[in-house]
């Protein structure tokens, strides 16, 4: 939930540590693409239905919050 304001289509988002494209979003569902690479290194290939995960807004949205809630401030 606390994520949502920073999910966009083609935006990044990080899966257990994988930084993703996010190749869909219709709030609250999120789709990534995973290509052969990342599922051959990574525990994505693990991944089943209902799997619990680790969700990371992108950093630079994070940043962008931050910076434009600073400006609020000083206004």
């Amino acid at each position: 939930e606390a994520l949502r304001k920073f999910v966009a289509t083609k935006g990044s988002i990080a899966v257990d540590g994988m930084s993703l494209t996010v190749a869909a979003w219709d709030s609250p569902i999120l789709e990534v693409a995973l290509i052969p690479y990342t599922l051959e290194h990574t525990i994505a290939s693990d991944y089943r239905k209902g799997t619990r995960v680790n969700l990371e807004a992108d950093l630079i949205a994070r940043y962008l919050e931050r910076l434009l809630a600073a400006e609020g401030a000083a206004r």
